[in-house]
């Protein structure tokens, strides 16, 4: 055989058409099974290698999958956004990275408008709701890692009362009685989701009430900056507390800084959490008690959820909720 391996060199080894290596190629039905091994045994023996840009043609798909965050600079995006395109690699498909940093980016990714090249999207939303969707289930699959389902698209749903509500308690357990919660800011003003409710209930379920007045958010719910700044406000309004619960990492680290900078010890003064398990959770001083949500599973099943629907799966949209553990560090310490 002299130069690059053709269809026709498949065809003649496998002894069967042209026609039919190429149905095999692209998973057309009606090819009995025992031609089909035949065929991915030659495509190996000659070293065939597939067109993708062709096959894309012939299709109707491009092979590729369009993943959707609202940022990258926050630490848990960038993980999730690298996992999934790992794992997607393993699934066979191409990535394209998209960022939606609002509510109209997110519409326009999940409905196509920027993500047109795409076969389907798994997007980490933050927006994204059945409203924002205008009750309209998009045309191509669609799989949203994180948020509230909006019962158009599949959806993993992340373990967030449970975990939030164990790292409360993990604090009230050890002695901590005044939890300030660093939070994201809301269009109320006010503490709300998941997060927020499993933060009461903990308390509640030991005969507390946490304190409205140890709530604070800064500018952005995502960035070790806002932590900084919610925490230095607190700590300038002469408010006793002794124990921070971060939204997530990010802001958990910025209020780490934030009490360092006052001469507060963490976690001999103040305990200190955040939430999602970062890599940066690992390496801060002290190292940050957090909480897992199990990010290996949520890109797991998003994948498997995205791949099974490109293969034809009709269901109604499907919601899988995924664990969340505690992952204590010396940052929640007891107090000395």
């Amino acid at each position: 055989m002299n130069g690059k391996p053709t269809l026709d060199d498949v065809a003649a080894v496998a002894g069967v058409s042209a026609k039919t290596v190429s149905n095999v190629l692209l998973d057309r039905p009606h090819v009995a099974e025992g031609t089909r091994v035949r065929v991915r045994a030659a495509v190996q023996s000659v070293g065939y290698q597939v067109n993708q840009a062709g096959r894309g043609l012939v299709s109707g798909r491009s092979g590729r999958i369009a993943v959707v965050v609202p940022k990258l600079y926050q630490p848990y995006f960038a993980e999730i956004a690298e996992r999934l395109i790992v794992a997607l690699g393993e699934a066979g498909f191409s990535s394209t990275l998209r960022i939606a940093p609002d509510a109209q980016a997110e519409k326009d990714a999940v409905h196509g408008v920027t993500t047109a090249d795409a076969d389907g999207v798994i997007i980490c939303p933050h927006h994204l709701s059945t409203e924002l969707l205008g009750g309209q289930a998009p045309s191509r699959p669609v799989v949203q890692v994180g948020g509230g389902p909006s019962g158009l698209v599949d959806a993993v749903v992340m373990g967030e009362s449970a975990g939030f509500e164990a790292v409360t308690r993990h604090l009230l357990d050890s002695g901590r009685q005044r939890l300030a919660l660093v939070w994201n800011s809301t269009g109320s003003g006010s503490p709300e989701g998941a997060r927020y409710e499993a933060f009461v209930a903990a308390h509640r379920a030991r005969g507390m009430e946490p304190d409205p007045a140890l709530m604070v958010a800064g500018s952005d719910w995502d960035r070790r900056v806002s932590g900084y700044e919610a925490m230095t406000g607190l700590l300038r309004s002469g408010a006793d507390f002794d124990a921070v619960v971060g939204i997530n990492d990010a802001v958990a680290v910025g209020a780490m800084r934030a009490l360092r900078s006052h001469g507060i010890r963490v976690p001999e003064d103040v305990a200190v959490t955040g939430f999602d398990d970062t890599d940066e959770a690992a390496f801060t001083v002290p190292p940050l008690t957090s909480v897992s949500p199990e990010q290996e599973e949520m890109v797991a099943v998003a994948v498997r959820m995205l791949v099974e629907r490109l293969s034809g799966l009709e269901v109604p949209p499907r919601a899988h909720l995924t664990g969340a553990h505690l992952v204590p560090r010396a940052s929640s310490g007891a107090r000395r």
